[in-house]
């Protein structure tokens, strides 16, 4: 697949089938995510890969619980807070797989957790796999309880949970607004 036809063509997928990932796919998305740049080449990666539904279900649970405790009612819209709510709504939306990139603590570490995460997602995209960044099960992963369900390292932060799996429709094209550009010189 084209870079140029990944980028435009990569979609948040909230919708899957049951059908497992093949572990051998999943080592090539990490060394796609590992092929990232990071500050100073530190390359401070680690990953968790989840495949056992009964803990995404339980992380799904707890994550559902911090959002609801933690997050004020303004910060996102109605909608969210209802599906929060929803004793069916499951954060993961039913992916077979989660992958959560966590950096060792440090000035960049959001930053090379993030660049590691795009690789990965335009990899699993190029793979003809769905992905989808799971912000709602962020702020929980963090938390000590969280970082110990995932087995991170005390001087690591979880801060890309990422879902993988087949997708069960496409998702369109969302319009993107023009950029704000400033032209200086």
């Amino acid at each position: 697949m084209d870079l140029t036809d990944a980028i435009y063509g990569r979609r948040a997928t909230r919708a899957y089938t049951a059908a497992p990932v093949p572990k051998e796919v999943l080592e090539r998305l990490v060394d796609a995510a590992i092929q990232a740049p990071s500050a100073v080449n530190e390359q401070p990666w680690d990953f968790t890969i989840i495949q056992n539904t009964q803990l995404l279900d339980r992380i799904s649970t707890a994550a559902k619980a911090h959002m609801t405790a933690t997050v004020p009612n303004v910060s996102f819209p109605e909608h969210l807070h209802e599906s929060l709510e929803s004793p069916d709504f499951h954060v993961f939306y039913h992916a077979p797989v989660l992958i959560t990139i966590s950096a060792r603590m440090g000035a960049w570490a959001v930053e090379n957790a993030t660049l590691a995460a795009e690789n990965l997602m335009l990899a699993a995209h190029a793979q003809g796999l769905g992905s989808c960044w799971i912000g709602f099960a962020q702020r929980w992963l963090e938390t000590a309880e969280g970082k110990r369900a995932l087995g991170v390292p005390d001087n690591f932060v979880p801060v890309a949970p990422i879902i993988i799996g087949h997708s069960a429709a496409s998702a369109a094209p969302v319009p993107r607004r023009p950029p704000q550009l400033r032209w200086i010189g």
